[in-house]
């Protein structure tokens, strides 16, 4: 058994480990399916002394994907644990990219492009700015959204492969959940089956939504992992075939995702303008992750995010520090939303033959930033540029 392979031996226990014990997943697609009996890990620091042990035979240069990903499962793993290491570096470890964050004319310049998109369709920047989008967007029935997402899929499908290059086929199961979490849409795989989780405690449903939701999450997520699965099951893949939202691999899984609208739907004024509104909001919530992780009061965070998004609630901002301060997966994972829509959002004003490349090879790989970054040399810095 090579090294890749023991290391997806251990990340399948541990996995079992934390959901037998009703704690995060570790493993959100699983590239490539087993029918081996797989036992539980028994503990974390089971678990933590395997992935040291594997990673001191890991090569930088001879097995770079296997030595990027144990670092990553180290970081959050340690984390998991009670470590709290300084957040660049476990932004670093696990995402793959740096955290200098936004100017703060970078962020005012995509707050105008919001607002102006906004204005165009109707909607004044406000305190009801969301409630008065989401009228506008065509409210549905929740019971009426997984036929909309479905119908979206279905116009959509044909031009995602054409512009990504896969011909992966998939099966698309949709489900409704009703739990306390900061999600409110969430995919997972195993191979060719994809499952799109609906929790109907944060979900809205409109139009809009369900198209950009069918782009996002059964186009973007579910192809990309099935489009991997297959060549998972037709070559042997020098890359760890277990996705986790805790490695370098979400950058580009979050930031195509949400901004795959710009490619593939470029003239649906609505969901552009929802793309650009969530642009300019996934870099706030960068900020304020970069504040509550950098000594900054919960008085500060809170103060500047209500000048920035008047429309957010308190009970919103509340969710958005716990999540980026307190949880180990997500002071890592939500790093990727402000990063990689930046990134991709950027891209869409490249030249043709640099979005080719880019959309080709990420239906192809799960690229890394520092691979994305080599894709298009002169795209913007991960993680954000303050001069």
């Amino acid at each position: 058994m090579n090294l890749r392979d023991e290391l997806e031996s251990v990340l399948r226990a541990w996995h079992l480990y934390e959901v037998n014990r009703g704690s995060a997943a570790v493993i959100d697609f699983d590239c490539h399916p087993t029918t081996d009996s797989i036992q539980p890990a028994g503990s974390r620091l089971e678990v933590y002394r395997r992935l040291q042990e594997l990673r001191g035979r890991a090569d930088d240069y001879r097995t770079p994907h296997v030595a990027a990903r144990l670092n990553a499962d180290l970081a959050y793993l340690g984390s998991l644990l009670g470590e709290r290491p300084p957040f660049a570096a476990y932004v670093r470890a696990t995402q793959g990219c740096g955290a200098a964050g936004w100017s703060d004319e970078y962020v005012r310049e995509r707050g105008e492009i919001a607002r102006a998109a906004l204005a165009d369709v109707g909607v004044a920047w406000g305190p009801d700015t969301d409630k008065e989008f989401r009228a506008v967007e065509g409210p549905i029935d929740t019971a009426d959204a997984p036929d909309a997402i479905r119908a979206a899929v279905d116009t959509y499908e044909k031009a995602v492969r054409r512009e990504t290059g896969s011909d992966a086929p998939f099966e698309l199961t949709i489900e409704t959940a009703d739990v306390d979490a900061y999600w409110a849409y969430w995919l997972d795989g195993v191979g060719d089956q994809v499952r799109l989780r609906l929790n109907l405690r944060q979900a809205t449903f409109t139009e809009v939504a369900a198209r950009q939701f069918a782009l996002h999450e059964v186009l973007g997520h579910g192809l990309q992992g099935a489009s991997w699965s297959a060549r998972c099951a037709s070559e042997d893949v020098p890359w760890v075939r277990l996705m986790s939202v805790h490695a370098n691999q979400q950058v580009l899984l979050e930031g195509l995702a949400q901004a795959l609208p710009l490619f593939i739907a470029p003239d649906d004024q609505l969901l552009i303008t929802r793309v650009r509104l969530d642009h300019y909001t996934q870099l706030v919530r960068g900020e304020l992750h970069l504040a509550i992780n950098s000594g900054a009061t919960i008085q500060e965070c809170a103060e500047h995010v209500r000048a920035r998004v008047p429309y957010w609630t308190d009970a919103q901002i509340s969710d958005f520090l716990t999540d980026r301060g307190a949880n180990p997966q997500l002071r890592s994972y939500l790093w990727s939303y402000p990063t990689g829509i930046d990134w991709f959002g950027n891209l869409a004003d490249a030249d043709d033959a640099a979005i080719q490349a880019v959309l080709t090879a990420t239906y192809r790989d799960p690229l890394s930033p520092e691979d994305l970054r080599e894709l298009w040399p002169t795209g913007p810095a991960f993680g954000g540029y303050k001069p």
